[in-house]
């Protein structure tokens, strides 16, 4: 029980961190599901119902994954003395966010539409294409983010 516990406390931003990247992801991915079905009815071009889920994916995930971000990091843009935003903290987060997001999701996004593509070339059903192709690029994804996020230092502050 001890060692659970403190492994918790050591880890428990990154376990937050992607707990929220997941959430985020399954909710993305279960629209995807059925966007990529219902635009295959309507559209034979496979690399456009590729991108076009990419795009829907998004438009689902990143709300998510920021609400829940913040909810579970607010208490850390606040001064305890004071109860004051600390706006130093705030901007020093979101250029790390935005860092390690970008370069994150753009392999993301090459990973994804590449396998989602490739996958219905070879006639996949489009909601296979997508779980299979959503699936191997989160794993390269949170393999990237997480390294990004130690290499940032995301869950680190200075003491001002």
């Amino acid at each position: 029980m001890f060692y659970r516990k403190t492994f918790y406390n050591k880890y428990k931003n990154y376990i937050l961190f992607n707990k929220n990247i997941i959430i985020a992801g399954t909710a993305a991915l279960i629209v995807g599901i059925f966007f990529t079905q219902l635009f295959a009815q309507h559209n034979e071009n496979n690399l456009l119902n590729s991108i076009s889920t990419l795009g829907v994916e998004y438009a689902v995930y990143i709300p998510i994954f920021g609400l829940l971000f913040y909810i579970d990091n607010k208490n850390r843009y606040r001064e305890p003395s004071t109860g004051r935003k600390n706006y130093q903290n705030i901007k020093s987060d979101l250029i790390k966010l935005v860092t390690i997001f970008s370069i994150s999701e753009i392999i993301y996004s090459i990973s994804k539409v590449s396998i989602h593509f490739q996958l219905m070339q070879i006639s996949f059903e489009p909601y296979q294409a997508t779980v299979i192709g959503s699936f191997i690029a989160w794993f390269i994804f949170l393999v990237i983010i997480n390294f990004g996020a130690k290499i940032t230092n995301l869950f680190k502050f200075n003491k001002n």
